[in-house]
C-alpha cells in the first residue's frame, strides 16, 4: 500500500486523501473471490445460474443453496460472504411477506433492492460497522416485465439485461456481451450460462455444482430446474466427478 493511504483503512468512516473509503474496496475484492453467479433477464422470464464450489468431498452437495426465493415472483444470488447473504435475504423475506399482509399484493423487484442497498449504505457510513462483503443479483417478474438488478458493497445498484458477479465476472461478462440476446429465452440463456461457467472453471466443471433457477413471466412462480434438467439443455453430456 502507498505510503500516504496507510491508515486510512482502519476506519469504514475515513475517506483517504483521494477520496477513497478502502474498507469498501477491500469488501469489493471480497466479492472477486466468491464463486460465480450468473443473471439474465430473458424473453420469457428471469434465470439465475450459479456455481456452488463444492469445497470438500464429504459435503452433502443437496444441502448446498446458492439460489434463494424472496417472493413467488423474485429469487436472489450472491457472491463473497455468504453469510452476509444470508442476512440480506432474509430481511427480503421479510419484506416481501410484510408488503403482502399490508397492502395485499405482491411487492416489486425495485423495492427489494433498494431496502437492501439501504442497510448496505448504512454500513459504509457508520462507525463500529463493517461492510457487507457480498453482491447480490435480484430477479424478478413485475407485472409482465423481467427484471435483474445488482447491488455492490457501497449500497449501489443498477438494473442489467444480463451481468455476472464472483471470480469468473469478467470473462463470463465477456462472453455474455458477444453472446447474449434480447430474445433469448431461459431454455437457451441456461444453456449460454453453462458454456461461459465451463470456460471458467475449467477442469472444475460439473453439473453437480451447478444450481440454476428462473421464474417465468407466464405464471410468475419461482422455480428450481432439477440435475435432470440442466443436463437435458445442454449441447453435450458433462462427465459427472
Amino acid at each position: 500500500m502507498p505510503h500516504q493511504l496507510m491508515g486510512y483503512d482502519r476506519a469504514i468512516t475515513m475517506f483517504s486523501p483521494d477520496g477513497r473509503l478502502l474498507q469498501v474496496e477491500y469488501a469489493k475484492k471480497t466479492v472477486r473471490q466468491g464463486s460465480t453467479a450468473i443473471g439474465m433477464a430473458c424473453s420469457d422470464g428471469v434465470l439465475l445460474v450459479a456455481d456452488k464450489r463444492i469445497v470438500d468431498a464429504l459435503i452433502v452437495v443437496e444441502a448446498v443453496e446458492k439460489i434463494f426465493q424472496i417472493d413467488d415472483h423474485i429469487c436472489a444470488t450472491a457472491s463473497g460472504i455468504l453469510s452476509d447473504a444470508r442476512v440480506l435475504i432474509e430481511r427480503a423475506q421479510l419484506k416481501a411477506q410484510q408488503h403482502r399482509v399490508t397492502y395485499d399484493t405482491e411487492v416489486d423487484t425495485l423495492t427489494i433492492v433498494k431496502d437492501i442497498c439501504d442497510l448496505k449504505q448504512v454500513c459504509t457510513q457508520s462507525g463500529g460497522l463493517r461492510p457487507f462483503g457480498v453482491s447480490t443479483l435480484i430477479a424478478g417478474i413485475d407485472g409482465n416485465v423481467p427484471r435483474l438488478y445488482e447491488t455492490d458493497p457501497t449500497g449501489i445498484y443498477f438494473q442489467y439485461r444480463a451481468t455476472a458477479i464472483g471470480e469468473g465476472e469478467v470473462e463470463v461478462e465477456d462472453i455474455l456481451r458477444a453472446e447474449f440476446k434480447e430474445s433469448i429465452t431461459i431454455d437457451e440463456g441456461l444453456k449460454l450460462s453453462l458454456r461461459a461457467l465451463s470456460k471458467v472453471l475449467g477442469e472444475n466443471f460439473s453439473l453437480e455444482r451447478i444450481e440454476a433457477a428462473c421464474v417465468t413471466v407466464k405464471d410468475k412462480k419461482y422455480r428450481i430446474f432439477t440435475p435432470e434438467q440442466i443436463e437435458r439443455v445442454t449441447e453435450k453430456k458433462v462427465k459427472k466427478k
